[in-house]
């Protein structure tokens, strides 16, 4: 019988320590912790309500504790740092790699902040400072720099040798890079290479030099895409003079990918990921209350607009029937080409060289799909109120939604981008507006000078 391989189902595991929670059953929630990952206990510390974070936080092994404070997000991370004791937060974090301790370094209070850089010898601090001083978000920030480094004149035996005197080898281990007496990077042996090759060769005779380094300004979602692209375990870090200064590894771009995701998914609802979910209801509620504003004073525009047709409304009460589904379908389309181009960004699929191109196809495929459903609209209005005018008045207002949807879906990304906010926040707020408050003009506007005037 073969064995069942699949991954286990997060909530299963929430479920389960929930229960034993309830039960009061200590050494059960001790026995599920012991077989879970450090950031299948962090998932499930940001889903579970403080007073059971605590327990299970005091009940999780000391031994990755500062694993686990890498895994949750900001919030949920500071509630855990009051909730430990100075000696066990130095304790955690002293075994972590000088890049996840990087991650979470400003959120320790000063006192262990002291204690940490007072275990470290005088290179890991150096490079510690070294690897704080670029942004989170760029592939300084994401690196390790604690890499190993060869030089290209060396035999392979004597790289073997030199892997066998050290204690302990970096993860994800696949490459070593080369470098010459200045660190300079000039290429990288892959491990394969280094096992299977004669041991009298040179480093120089079997190194690679297409593994091209990543700058360390990148911006950490370009490098994702690096690593997309070019199907990379790990890869080498440079600044300006080709110094290699670290190396990124594929596990550390899963979390950024993961997180733009989550970026792109909380931000169209105006949250933030590093929030708690269960954060007090009064700081839940006023961080939402800036975002219900905006979309408060955008529905009033649409409003205003609508009452200035109020006399149409009145008269022909048709059109506070089918006035919606015009807004609706303008939303939906503008919508579709909005996700599209929030995502070619995102990607760098867009950029000015193919946006007149992109323009012209989302105005094309707005007009087809105004055409056929402005069609199919125009007869139901026709069939439920016996009005052809009343129907072709239908038919443009949805040809017309439809076509400002897909334009604006398409511009308005590419407008917020030159004024440096993000498309993903405030484009579908936007977005709405503009379709609203066309689509209303559109239809009750023709209603008002072809119908009232019969």
């Amino acid at each position: 019988m073969t064995e069942n391989t699949q991954p286990e189902n997060p909530t299963r595991h929430l479920d389960s320590l929930s229960e034993a929670l309830d039960s009061g059953t200590q050494h059960r929630v001790r026995n599920l912790l012991k077989n879970l990952t450090a950031a299948e206990i962090g998932d499930l510390l940001e889903s579970l309500p403080p007073a059971k974070r605590r327990a299970v936080w005091e009940m999780t092994d000391p031994e990755i504790d500062g694993d686990v404070l890498v895994e949750v997000n900001d919030e949920v991370r500071a509630s855990l740092i009051r909730d430990t004791a100075p000696e066990d937060l130095v304790a955690a974090v002293d075994d972590l790699h000088l890049d996840d301790l990087a991650d979470i370094f400003d959120d320790l209070p000063d006192t262990v902040i002291s204690e940490v850089l007072r275990s470290l010898d005088r290179q890991d601090r150096e490079r510690l400072v070294h690897v704080l001083s670029y942004p989170e978000d760029s592939a300084g920030g994401l690196m390790d720099p604690d890499v190993l480094t060869i030089r290209p004149n060396v035999n392979l035996d004597v790289v073997l040798r030199y892997l066998r005197l050290r204690t302990d080898l970096p993860d994800l281990f696949d490459l070593l890079f080369v470098v010459d007496r200045e660190g300079h990077y000039l290429g990288s042996l892959k491990v394969t290479d280094l096992l299977t090759g004669n041991p009298s060769c040179r480093v120089a005779d079997l190194m690679e030099t297409s593994l091209k380094p990543i700058p360390v300004d990148m911006h950490d979602s370009q490098v994702a895409m690096e690593f997309e692209r070019r199907d990379l375990v790990s890869a080498p870090v440079t600044d300006a003079e080709n110094v290699l200064l670290g190396r990124i590894t594929v596990d550390d771009v899963v979390d950024v990918i993961r997180e733009d995701a989550e970026h792109s998914v909380l931000t169209m609802a105006g949250l933030d990921e590093e929030d708690d979910m269960f954060a007090p209801v009064v700081q839940s509620a006023y961080r939402r209350w800036i975002w219900l504003g905006v979309n408060l004073v955008t529905a009033l525009l649409a409003a205003l607009v609508l009452y200035a047709f109020e006399p149409t409304l009145d008269q022909i009460v048709a059109t506070a029937v089918l006035f919606p589904i015009v807004m609706s379908m303008g939303g939906i389309a503008g919508t579709q080409t909005l996700t599209l181009m929030v995502r070619g960004m995102a990607m760098g699929q867009v950029s000015a060289g193919n946006t007149p191109a992109l323009l012209r196809k989302e105005l094309l495929v707005g007009l087809l799909n105004g055409a056929v459903f402005s069609l199919v609209v125009a007869a139901i209005a026709i069939f439920w109120y016996g009005d052809i005018p009343l129907g072709l008045v239908m038919a443009a207002a949805i040809l017309l939604n439809l076509l400002a949807g897909a334009l604006a879906g398409a511009l308005v990304p590419i407008v917020l981008r030159r004024m440096s906010i993000d498309p993903a926040l405030a484009g579908g707020v936007v977005l709405t507006t503009v379709t609203d408050v066309i689509g209303i003009v559109a239809f009750i506007g023709l209603a008002t000078f072809l119908l009232l005037g019969r």
